[in-house]
C-alpha cells in the first residue's frame, strides 16, 4: 500500500462512543483496523472487541491487532448483514456498534483490486474476492437502460446516457477489462468543460459500479435495524458515511428512532403515547475539521452520526 492508513473522524468517534473497560464493541467494517485499535485499547482485559469484514485483508489486519490488545477478540468473516444476523441468533447484546462505510484506504491503495481510477488494473471492485459479480461483468453484459439507471441512481451522474452510449460502442469492438479502458471511455463521453472543477470525471461512474458490485446500499438498509436490535439498552450506534446516498439512509433511520409523538398534525394533543427509542448524540452530522481534511484529503466527504438506545 502506498498511503498510510489514517482512520477518519477517529477522535470524534471515540468521543461519541466513549468506550470503557469491560464493554463489548462490534466493528462492522474493520478495514485497516484504525478505529478498531482505538476502541479496543479502551475496552481493557475485561472487554470484548468483535470485528466484521468480508475482505480477507480486513481479517488479516484484525488478527494482527488482536495480538496487541488486552481485550478479548473475535472475528467474523462476511458482509455485515450476515455477521449481525449471526450475532442476533447468538443473542449478543453489545454496548457499542459502529460502521465505517464505503471503501477502506487499503482497498483503494491495493491497485490490483480495481477500486481506483488512478491506477490501471483489472475491472474488479469486489470487497469479497470470493463473490462472482465483478465490475467487468456489469460493464460488459448489462443492457444500456440498466446501466444508465445504475449511473444515475448510484453515481448521480448527469452524463449517464452519454457514458453508456460510448461504453456500448466500445464493448462491441472488444470487452472492457481494465480500469484505464473504462476511464478512457468515460472521458470520451463527457464534454471537456465538464471534466474540470468537479473532481475526476470517472469518480461517479466508479462509485456507482462499486456500490452495485458489493450491494452496498441494500447492505446498509438491512444492517441498520439489525445493529439497533442487537444493542443493549443504553448502547450506542455510530456510522461514518462518505456520500449522500449513504448519509441520507443513516440520517433517516436515526431520526425515525428519535421521534416521539407520531400523531397526525391535525390532532392538537398527543394520544399515541409513542416514545422515542433513541437519543441523537449530535444535532447534525459531524464533519472532519479543516485540519483533518488537509492532513487526510480522503476524509473530506465523511459524515458521522450516532445515537444512544433508550429502551
Amino acid at each position: 500500500m502506498s498511503t498510510p492508513h489514517v482512520p477518519v473522524l477517529a477522535g470524534e468517534l471515540i468521543e461519541l462512543l466513549s468506550p470503557s473497560a469491560g464493554q463489548t464493541a462490534v466493528d462492522c467494517t474493520v478495514g485497516a483496523a484504525g478505529h478498531a485499535r482505538l476502541v479496543g485499547e479502551r475496552l481493557g482485559a475485561g472487554g470484548t472487541l468483535i470485528g466484521i469484514d468480508r475482505d480477507p485483508l480486513g481479517e488479516q489486519r484484525f488478527a494482527e491487532l488482536a495480538e496487541e490488545l488486552d481485550a478479548a477478540t473475535r472475528f467474523i468473516r462476511g458482509d455485515f448483514v450476515t455477521a449481525l444476523e449471526q450475532l442476533r441468533d447468538e443473542q449478543a447484546a453489545p454496548d457499542l456498534i459502529y460502521m465505517d462505510l464505503g471503501m477502506s484506504s487499503m482497498q483503494i491503495d491495493t491497485w490490483e483490486r480495481g477500486f481506483s481510477y488512478s491506477y490501471d488494473a483489472p475491472l474488479d471492485m469486489r470487497m469479497d474476492p470470493d463473490q462472482a459479480l465483478t465490475a467487468a461483468e456489469i460493464v460488459n453484459t448489462w443492457d444500456e437502460r440498466r446501466l444508465v439507471s445504475l449511473l444515475r441512481e448510484y453515481g448521480e451522474e448527469r452524463f449517464a446516457p452519454q457514458i453508456v452510449r460510448a461504453l456500448s460502442r466500445e464493448r462491441k469492438r472488444a470487452p472492457l477489462r481494465s480500469t484505464q479502458e473504462l476511464v478512457d471511455v468515460i472521458k470520451s463521453a463527457i464534454p471537456i468543460p465538464a471534466q474540470f472543477g468537479g473532481g475526476h470525471p470517472a469518480k461517479r461512474t466508479f462509485q456507482a459500479l462499486r456500490i452495485a458490485v458489493n450491494d452496498e446500499l441494500a447492505q446498509i438498509d438491512a444492517a441498520l435495524p439489525l445493529a439497533w436490535e442487537l444493542l443493549a439498552p443504553g448502547g450506542k450506534l455510530a456510522v461514518i458515511s462518505f456520500h449522500s446516498l449513504e448519509d441520507r439512509r443513516v440520517k433517516r433511520f436515526l431520526a425515525q428512532l428519535a421521534r416521539g409523538c407520531i400523531c397526525p398534525p391535525e390532532i392538537p394533543i398527543c394520544v399515541c403515547g409513542h416514545e422515542p427509542e433513541a437519543e441523537l448524540l449530535s444535532r447534525r452530522a459531524i464533519a472532519p475539521t479543516p485540519g483533518e481534511v488537509a492532513a487526510n484529503p480522503r476524509s473530506r466527504s465523511a459524515h458521522l452520526r450516532a445515537a444512544r438506545k433508550l429502551r
